[in-house]
């Protein structure tokens, strides 16, 4: 079991992801988008919206700087793991909290406006479902190895995560790790596996097109006589 969902899946779960976003590009080029719906309602989104993604950035950043910078270098650095901890609660808890309440509104908004709930597809739903988990795993682990220093991820998650990219997955490190990593592990692999089926896809969306493209003129400087 070790070696199946610690050695094994983590490579499925990249086929799928590569794969599935080549798939997508290829044959539903018209479907990578949000589906935005701000013309059916703009309120609520404008409050979730910067909520979620703002809050999101900061999430994704300290993932980055827990999973791929090794204790030693923060120690290094003459950054105490006393330190390191109260900030990765004190950050990662504000920016886990800004994303889970920003999702929040989103889904009501989605839930409660009958024309945004009829164009949500059942990808999208199961989606949202899983990342909810990820985010609620997320926070309870961040929690719980302030409390307990134990179980620091330092020194399991993100040698294990480092070493699947370096392809030697070390399923030992992981299995050091508590049950609320190793869960909010197997919840970000199953979210991964979902990205290039639901509208996470706009993710990897940036408009460099239109930093060249000339200027559309809708009305001349000049006035027609």
């Amino acid at each position: 079991m070790s070696t199946l969902l610690w050695v094994i899946l983590p490579y499925v779960v990249i086929v799928v992801l590569v794969g599935g976003l080549v798939w997508r590009y290829r044959y539903d080029r018209f479907g990578w988008t949000t589906r935005s719906s701000e013309l059916y309602e703009s309120r609520l989104l404008r409050i979730g919206s910067p909520l979620f993604h703002f809050g999101l950035i900061f999430v994704i950043l300290g993932h980055v700087l827990g999973l791929l910078i090794p204790e030693s270098w923060t120690r290094a650095l003459g950054v105490t793991d006393t330190a390191y901890h109260a900030v990765a609660l004190v950050v990662g808890g504000i920016a886990g909290f800004c994303t889970l309440a920003g999702l929040a509104i989103l889904l009501y908004r989605r839930r409660t406006t009958r024309a945004i709930f009829r164009a949500t597809t059942r990808n999208d739903k199961l989606m949202f479902v899983v990342l909810v988990a990820a985010l609620v795993a997320g926070l309870a682990a961040t929690v719980l190895s302030t409390v307990d220093h134990s179980t620091d991820y330092r020194q399991s998650v993100s040698p294990w995560f480092r070493s699947v990219y370096l392809l030697q997955p070390d399923a030992a490190a992981m299995e050091q790790a508590s049950w609320p990593f190793k869960l909010h592990a197997l919840i970000g692999m199953a979210l991964f596996a979902l990205f290039p089926f639901t509208r996470l896809v706009h993710a990897f969306s940036a408009p460099i097109g239109y930093l060249f493209r000339p200027y559309l003129v809708y009305r001349s400087r000049t006035a027609r006589r």
